[in-house]
């Protein structure tokens, strides 16, 4: 990109941002019937705040192969319900139990847990339904290629998955490896279906997305340790939630097990890494390895 590419990321994320509020302001319009405070509760979540990196990961990959931006408009929503639903179950006092989030109260304070609870299955349920409608891709094998995909990074073998483990690594004293593992699953896995679903809607073949893959991979490590760094040294304001919550916990992370100098040094090798797996593509990846550079520049 050229000189001024960090101010043209943010104008990206400014605009995908934009996009996909739109798009969650017609899908969650309130309706005058008993399930309205679901409708609430669920656009209080989800519009609004957040650096909407993962929908943001869906356009610059589906824009590498031409895909109409409305279809990739719809699967980013897709991508960024599915991460919202993570979050407001997240924060239940059962599980992280946190008060703010995106720099407002979190949705079980805002609305009750019930109402919370039933805001982040409606959200999950969202976004399968949105990759499954002909409206985002024409073709059914595309869609049934989507669903597949981000059920995966979403199941067991995805993002609950590393929840799971990470409840347990409130009483299990975990080595580098095994947070490595927890954070590939828990954060990881996401960020890479992203990517991957970007070149699912471009009809790239499993054989030509092993350098994509490769840069989700890298990308989403780079962004926890960049994630650990900022729980330590962030301020609460710009991140608009609670930090220093994992050392409270008492949880091994990447920059307990590492240290903080040797912690920046791999999250910066990790982005170099990532950025690496891009050289088949020219200008037009750029956006892509911007991304990767603002994972360890970011304040929240």
């Amino acid at each position: 990109m050229p000189a001024n590419n960090n101010l043209d990321l943010r104008q990206e994320m400014a605009r995908v941002a934009e996009a996909v509020d739109k798009q969650f302001d017609l899908l969650l319009t309130v309706p005058e019937d008993s399930r309205a405070q679901l409708f609430k509760t669920m656009r209080h979540a989800a519009i609004g705040g957040g650096k909407r990196l993962r929908p943001l990961l869906v356009m610059a990959t589906s824009g590498l192969f031409n895909v109409d931006e409305n279809c990739a408009l719809r699967a980013a929503t897709a991508m960024e319900a599915l991460h919202v639903y993570s979050l407001i179950h997240d924060d239940l006092p059962c599980m992280d139990d946190d008060d703010l989030r995106r720099g407002k109260p979190t949705a079980h304070k805002a609305f009750g847990e019930a109402q919370a609870v039933l805001a982040g299955d409606a959200l999950h349920a969202m976004a399968f339904e949105l990759l499954a409608d002909e409206d985002t891709h024409t073709d059914p094998f595309v869609r049934a290629e989507m669903v597949a995909c981000l059920a995966k990074a979403a199941g067991p073998s995805g993002m609950a998955g590393g929840q799971m483990m990470d409840l347990v690594a409130e009483t299990t004293t975990f080595d580098l490896p095994t947070v490595t593992r927890l954070q590939q699953l828990k954060t990881g896995a996401l960020i890479s279906a992203c990517v991957e679903i970007g070149a699912i809607l471009g009809r790239v073949p499993i054989e030509g997305r092993t350098g994509l893959r490769g840069y989700a991979h890298d990308l989403g490590l780079a962004f926890q340790i960049a994630d650990d760094i900022l729980d330590v040294e962030g301020d609460e304001a710009l991140a608009g939630k609670a930090l220093h919550k994992d050392e409270a916990a008492g949880k091994q992370t990447f920059l307990t097990l590492m240290g903080l100098d040797r912690a920046k040094e791999q999250a910066q090798m990790l982005v170099d890494q990532s950025k690496s797996h891009l050289n088949g593509y020219g200008e037009e990846a750029n956006l892509l390895r911007a991304i990767a550079e603002y994972t360890v520049q970011r304040d929240r």
